[in-house]
């Protein structure tokens, strides 16, 4: 995850998670028959969460298009400056170490998933008919605003157009004000229903253990891409990765306490510069950029929870030609992911619906799971940014000698 501002969101998801079961299974225990032949107390009850919840969707959805062309145009835009080659490469190994991260997690999905015994003790109830539902329809679809999104940003580019650049600029900070004054904090109680509707009918107790048991994975997935991205880090730049990776435990400790990227800069840019492998150059270049851009913990994290989410919720895993879309166009949010806790999430949330079909259950239910991890997901994402920095020591600077003292 990129910057985000320290607002307990983590506090406020776990409240929420904790709120909805209790809720669920009060609710369960009302009275599920009407003496007068109308609704009983279990249906009233159930009605106005559903009712809420469908609400707080509606508004969620309406903004899936805006927050991609809010952040995917500009993120392009301010891309410009492409002719720089360092940069171009940087954008490049950013963009594939986390759809390649995607890869990974999704060829460990199909493996994993299907022998975890998720979904096979599901009950057989209903939720009752909603009684009340406003719809608010978005704008226009996600997949035109994405089209939209990449034309128009490579346009601008093209025609060096600054009018357009800064109209884009000043949308994205608009977007960003309603994601973090609106979307952000309305996300607790789009939880809190969640979760009541799933305890209400009877899947977390029976699924809970399976959630703890995909973050451990996820994890241990974490630690096994850094090892790839470092051992590659290593046979392009002909150096021991242990010379920058062995600086980077006070980063991890900080991104995992702070679950924000740009909180943890001074650090991990601290970290890098005491490294001998690394040129001040490199370093002041590639740990910034990548704190912006690369993001392979948080999406390798996504990409394993989604699966497993359409297990539970859907008994089956997503066809392969649609996952295979899927990561591709993850990668593309990620670049332009919102500074907010859980960015990732927030910015694809278009393609969890539109690409994998999953509804608002399935969305309510990532965001909890993913706040559970997301500090681990950071502190990937920000000690991946030191193998990046020595491939591009590597591509760059193979035959540089570094000042060992500069960098005490």
């Amino acid at each position: 995850m990129k910057e985000a501002k320290k607002d307990y969101l983590l506090v406020k998801i776990v409240i929420a998670v904790i709120l909805g079961i209790v809720i669920g299974l009060l609710i369960n225990k009302t009275s599920s028959t009407s003496e007068s032949g109308g609704l009983s107390t279990q249906d009233v009850l159930i009605n106005i969460v559903l009712s809420v919840k469908y609400i707080l969707g509606q508004i969620i959805l309406f903004m899936v298009p805006l927050i991609i062309i809010g952040f995917v145009t500009p993120a392009i835009t301010g891309m410009k400056n492409n002719t720089n080659k360092m940069l171009g490469t940087m954008l490049l190994m950013a963009y594939l170490s986390s759809v390649l991260a995607a890869a990974f997690a999704m060829a460990a999905g199909y493996l994993i998933i299907p022998h975890l015994d998720i979904a096979k003790n599901i009950t057989d109830k209903e939720l009752p008919e909603l009684i009340f539902k406003l719809d608010i329809p978005a704008m226009f679809p996600v997949l035109s605003a994405l089209f939209f999104s990449i034309t128009f940003g490579v346009a601008i580019v093209y025609s060096k157009s600054e009018l357009l650049e800064k109209l884009f600029n000043e949308i994205n900070k608009v977007v960003m004000l309603i994601v973090t004054k609106l979307v952000i904090p309305l996300l607790p109680f789009f939880i809190c229903t969640t979760f009541i509707e799933l305890t209400y009918l009877e899947r977390i107790t029976v699924q809970f253990p399976i959630f703890i048991k995909m973050v451990v994975i996820v994890l241990i997935g974490h630690f096994i891409w850094l090892i790839f991205l470092y051992t590659l880090g290593a046979l392009i730049s002909k150096k021991n990765p242990a010379r920058v990776f062995k600086h980077y435990a006070p980063a991890y400790l900080t991104a995992v306490g702070t679950m924000s990227s740009a909180a943890t800069l001074p650090v991990a840019l601290k970290c890098a510069r005491k490294s001998d492998a690394l040129d001040r150059d490199i370093v002041d270049f590639a740990i910034p950029l990548g704190a912006n851009i690369h993001l392979c913990g948080s999406v390798l994290t996504e990409t394993f929870f989604v699966m497993g989410i359409s297990y539970i919720l859907l008994g089956e895993l997503p066809p392969l030609s649609t996952m295979l879309v899927f990561i591709v166009l993850l990668g593309i949010f990620a670049v332009g992911a919102p500074g907010v806790p859980g960015g990732t999430v927030a910015a694809s949330v278009g393609i969890v619906y539109s690409v994998l079909g999953l509804d608002n259950t399935a969305f309510g239910l990532l965001m909890a799971i993913f706040a559970l991890q997301d500090s681990f997901g950071t502190a990937c994402n920000v000690t991946g940014d030191g193998a990046l920095a020595l491939m591009l020591q590597g591509i760059y600077k193979k035959n540089s000698t570094v000042n060992e003292t500069y960098h005490a």
